[in-house]
């Protein structure tokens, strides 16, 4: 398909370069909003252009760095390009790429971690900065030059708002009959002047299905053909098999109690394999007509939704196999029927999943004894890839469920441990926590309630009578009992871990 095609606003064509040419219009020292979210809908040219461009500046001894904000996770053509040119002063809200974080834990990058809700908000108010450069995919572009958004929406209203330059990638691998799967929200203001989001239902409609930008802001416009980023899943195992069996019964048992509709709440799932597992264990289920209200549309949702098990699904962004793909893309015209892509301050705001009643499950990647969450940080210092859209869902939804499994590095590592050694999520936020062990239900109990029940229903055998042991000491030495603790003990296990490459004493 040639670019003519896409590009249906006369003007716009004018503006065709290439990715280099488009890249030099970037100064050093810009904040650069760049679309993107999870592996999808991210730039692909103009990032790689802008790579070899700050190589060749360094190779003249000219300093060239940018900050790079996005909706969250990229891809190695843009995080891990401008990463390992050590082209970036400043990344935000999330990451995954293992330069980008190798960078950020040698103190080389600095890295702004947030919840993926606040970003747009954030720039609108001010506290990052101004926006100078806005680089976002689109699958095309209408007559009245309105664009067509591509697999992510992420933070695009808002950089395309906000930014001095915008810099358009259009995408015409991007399935045409996209048009018309996004919901774009233009009622958001800045306090005092807000107004509830009329939103009651998870596929209700409250936008268009295009982004504004204007016209006289695009200084260029890039023609690409490439596909997103490979999003590969592994085969549920039997560890992810059994968290998500654990969670399937404990959602059967609160419909019977009557505390959930047969047909459950609206679903949000994290990335990775055990959400996957989760959603694939739905499959098999009693469950039907479920919904999903999440950030990114994954396999196993769109299984769910093939099957007939999900009628609708809203996301920011889909981030499939290249199985999943070429499913999505051969019966589009179905999952237009049933998905909505919105802005990610829709897709993560609070007040839509308390009102929702969102069914939250979300990874970590360690819970202390009395359910503070730790899901950034590896030993207490090491970022891992961020804190995503977790704590938006985690403290405003119905349900909470963080689920890991109990053991790391093949059990050298308790992922139930006296204390955390960061706290992203609090006790108060955290209501189900969840392993291969088990499932503990913290609803309702005291802090020393919550740590017998984790320590019995979710640690490892190898750890759990050193937990207890742990338990018991600090009943007796510390000077409150509310909350118990050792605190010449408390990170004793992550230190050991350090120092030995064992949590496990001797």
């Amino acid at each position: 398909m040639s670019l003519a095609d896409r590009v249906r606003y006369p003007d716009f064509l004018q503006r065709v370069m290439s990715a280099d040419e488009a890249a030099a219009l970037i100064p050093a020292g810009a904040n650069v909003g760049m679309s993107g979210f999870t592996g999808a809908g991210y730039p692909k040219a103009v990032p790689l252009a802008l790579a070899a461009r700050i190589e060749n500046e360094h190779a003249q001894g000219h300093p060239f760095r940018i900050s790079v904000w996005t909706g969250a996770s990229t891809a190695p053509e843009l995080d891990g390009a401008l990463a390992k040119v050590n082209g970036i002063e400043m990344r935000l809200p999330f990451q995954s790429d293992p330069i980008c974080r190798n960078k950020i834990n040698s103190g080389e990058m600095q890295f702004s971690d947030m919840h993926l809700s606040h970003v747009a908000q954030h720039a609108w108010f001010g506290f990052l900065g101004h926006l100078d450069v806005a680089v976002v995919e689109v699958a095309g572009v209408l007559p009245d030059g309105r664009l067509i958004p591509s697999t992510a929406v992420g933070n695009n209203k808002t950089w395309l708002d906000l930014a001095d330059k915008v810099i358009l990638e259009v995408n015409t691998q991007v399935p045409e009959k996209m048009d018309g799967m996004h919901d774009i929200y233009y009622g958001t203001a800045v306090p005092p002047h807000r107004k509830p989001i009329p939103m009651t239902h998870p596929h209700e409609r409250i936008g268009e299905p295009y982004l504004h930008v204007d016209p006289a802001k695009v200084v260029a416009v890039v023609h690409t053909q490439q596909g997103d980023r490979d999003t590969r899943f592994a085969a549920p195992d039997a560890v992810s098999q059994k968290i998500a069996s654990y969670i399937i019964d404990f959602l059967q048992f609160e419909v019977k109690q009557g505390r959930l509709p047969a047909h459950l709440l609206p679903l949000q799932s994290g990335v990775g394999n055990v959400a996957n597992a989760v959603l694939a264990g739905l499959l098999d289920s009693p469950f039907e007509q479920l919904t999903g209200y999440t950030e990114v549309l994954q396999d196993g949702m769109l299984d769910l939704l093939r099957a007939g098990k999900m009628v609708s699904a809203s996301a920011t962004a889909i981030s499939l196999s290249k199985t999943a793909l070429a499913d999505f893309t051969e019966n589009i015209d179905f999952y237009r029927e049933r998905i909505l892509l919105r802005p990610q301050e829709i897709s993560n705001h609070p007040e839509l999943v308390r009102r929702l009643g969102i069914i939250a499950m979300n990874a970590m990647i360690e819970a202390d004894i009395y359910g503070n969450v730790n899901s950034t940080h590896i030993m207490g210092s090491g970022m891992m890839n961020g804190i995503g859209g977790s704590g938006d869902f985690a403290r405003n939804a119905y349900l909470s469920f963080f689920v890991t499994p109990s053991v790391a590095k093949d059990g050298a590592i308790s992922c139930i441990v006296p204390m955390a050694s960061h706290v992203d999520h609090t006790e108060h936020d955290v209501q189900i926590i969840v392993t291969e062990q088990g499932l503990a239900d913290l609803r309702g109990l005291s802090p020393t309630q919550r740590a017998q029940r984790i320590i019995d229903q979710c640690a490892h055998p190898d750890f759990r009578p050193a937990l207890h042991d742990y338990v018991a000491r600090a009943k007796k030495g510390a000077s409150g009992q509310h909350t118990p603790h050792l605190l010449d003990e408390a990170l004793s296990w992550h230190s050991r871990y350090v120092k030995t490459g064992s949590m496990k004493l001797g």
